[in-house]
């Protein structure tokens, strides 16, 4: 049954959280990580966030394309007292993805194979989360994730069932569409055609023109000539979008995970094999991962249950304009 979600009637936000510091985990020092491209891998760096009182068992949280595992920057909206991540009363992980530039072992920290950077995968990804939860004493952990954090939780499911209570995920496939995919492809072949910055501006200038919808432009970038004279607003944006992606993040990583998340691709036999509640949300004018794709995929799990969310700005709602989401998972993550 799908039920909708919209803005209920809240009380202000609570008081943002203490900013914790970034922590950092070395795995694999002893016994190497053998990723799924044959390569054998040791000492991986992971950087990480934690938020409450240390317990066996957290929720985790699983970062986006270009997020990091400082959650209270980037989902103010879920991470607080009284939010689905209530620090007061969750011990809450996020760490920064094999593969990323947030602190956590990149692509030129790894191995090469066959003089190129080693090809990912999120299963990868999901093995050295766990080594970090290993390290930290948890045992068991419900699972919240967008975007790429949603793929990267079906990971979790296929790859650490014994240790996954329940999991939300939001905005996201099991598998990437070949629409998917080929957007990722025009933004790679954007950076190896430009590599050293102008190649990721674009990249990102494409994936930003999926992240959101054109009724989401339409309301938001309509003007012509408000930040350059006679220049339209959308182009200004997406440029502006671009440089701030190119000041902060590596191409290389842009490159790896986005290749992860193409490889991607589950079986339905191995979703049907899937036995943890999961509440899968789609975005009603998601144009990167329409609702009825996200919707098809909680059907094929035993114990999905599909929830939408009703909101103009297409993928990136997740992030911007939220509405009754964060109530909605906090719901189920606890088993309301």
């Amino acid at each position: 049954m799908t039920a909708l979600i919209s803005r209920p009637d809240l009380l202000p936000p609570p008081a943002p959280e203490r900013c914790p510091p970034q922590q950092t985990a070395r795995l694999f020092r002893e016994t190497p990580l053998l990723l799924d491209c044959g390569q054998v891998v040791q000492d991986v760096q992971v950087a990480y966030h934690t938020y409450g009182t240390p317990s066996d068992h957290a929720i985790l949280v699983l970062h986006a394309l270009t997020g990091t595992s400082a959650v209270h920057e980037w989902w103010p909206d879920f991470l607080g007292e009284g939010r689905p991540l209530d620090p007061t009363r969750d011990y809450i992980v996020c760490a920064n993805v094999l593969g990323g530039c947030a602190g956590s072992t990149g692509p030129a920290e790894l191995p090469r194979v066959n003089g190129e950077d080693p090809p990912l995968t999120l299963r990868d990804m999901a093995r050295v989360g766990r080594a970090l939860l290993e390290e930290l004493g948890v045992r068991r952990v419900s699972i919240i994730g967008a975007s790429m954090g949603g793929m990267l939780a079906y990971a979790w499911l296929l790859e650490c069932p014994d240790l996954v209570d329940r999991a939300v995920i939001i905005g996201a496939p099991a598998r990437h569409s070949p629409w998917a995919i080929g957007l990722n492809t025009a933004a790679r072949n954007a950076i190896r055609a430009a590599p050293g910055g102008e190649g990721l501006k674009v990249a990102r200038q494409i994936a930003m023109l999926s992240y959101r919808s054109p009724e989401s432009f339409a309301l938001t970038q309509s003007g012509w000539g408000t930040r350059r004279p006679g220049t339209p607003d959308i182009t200004t944006y997406l440029e502006h979008q671009g440089e701030k992606l190119s000041a902060r993040f590596c191409e290389r990583s842009y490159l790896a995970l986005t290749g992860a998340m193409d490889r991607f691709q589950p079986t339905d036999a191995e979703l049907r094999s899937i036995r943890v509640p999961v509440l899968v949300v789609g975005i009603s004018s998601d144009v990167l991962y329409p609702p009825a794709e996200v919707r098809t995929y909680a059907g094929l799990l035993p114990r999905g249950e599909y929830q939408e969310l009703h909101s103009p700005h297409g993928h990136d709602a997740f992030l911007i304009d939220p509405q009754g989401l964060p109530e909605a998972a906090a719901a189920f993550l606890h088993g309301a």
